[in-house]
C-alpha cells in the first residue's frame, strides 16, 4: 500500500465518522457537487456561516471549482448535518472545532473524539433532567390554574 493509498483509506474512515445518519441526498453520490447558494437551500444556514465554518476549521476542506466557487459535496451535507446536530447540544464552537480537527488526525484521536461526545451527551442529559423538571413545575400549574377556575365557575353556577 502506498502512502496515498494509506491516507484515502484513512481519510475515507474519517469521512465515515462524520455522521452516521441516513442521509437522503438531492443528488445521488458521483453527482454531488452542490454551490454555496444550492447548500444555503438545503440546510437553512447563511452564505456567511458556512463561509465562518470553513474559516474557523469547523468545516473540512471544501473543494473548489477552476473559477475558484465552492463546491460541497454530499459529505460535507453530511458533515453540516452533523455539526448542527452539535449545535443542538449546546456544544461550544471551540469543542466543535476540536472534534473536527481530531477528525482530521485521524484514527489514532478516536478516544479523544469518544470522550468529547460522552462529555457532551452528558451535559445533555443533564439538561433534559432540567427540562423535565421544568416540565413538572409547568403541568403543576397548569392543573392548578384549570382546577382554580373549574372551581370559579362552580361556585358562579
Amino acid at each position: 500500500m502506498t502512502v496515498i493509498d494509506s491516507t484515502t483509506v484513512t481519510v475515507e474512515r474519517a469521512r465515515q465518522d462524520l455522521c452516521a445518519t441516513d442521509p437522503r441526498h438531492p443528488r445521488p453520490d458521483g453527482q454531488d457537487r452542490y454551490t454555496i447558494s444550492e447548500v444555503v437551500a438545503s440546510t437553512g444556514l447563511t452564505a456567511h456561516t458556512l463561509r465562518w465554518y470553513e474559516r474557523i476549521g469547523l468545516m473540512p476542506h471544501v473543494d473548489r471549482s477552476h473559477t475558484g466557487q465552492r463546491r460541497f459535496t454530499n459529505r460535507d451535507l453530511d458533515w453540516l448535518a452533523f455539526v448542527g446536530k452539535l449545535r443542538l447540544t449546546g456544544m461550544p464552537v471551540a469543542d466543535m472545532v476540536r472534534y473536527a480537527e481530531l477528525v482530521r488526525e485521524g484514527e489514532h484521536t478516536f478516544e479523544a473524539r469518544q470522550e468529547l461526545l460522552e462529555q457532551t451527551r452528558r451535559d445533555v442529559m443533564a439538561r433534559v433532567a432540567e427540562l423535565h423538571d421544568t416540565l413538572a413545575v409547568l403541568d403543576y400549574k397548569i392543573d392548578f390554574y384549570a382546577g382554580a377556575r373549574k372551581a370559579s365557575e362552580l361556585e358562579r353556577a
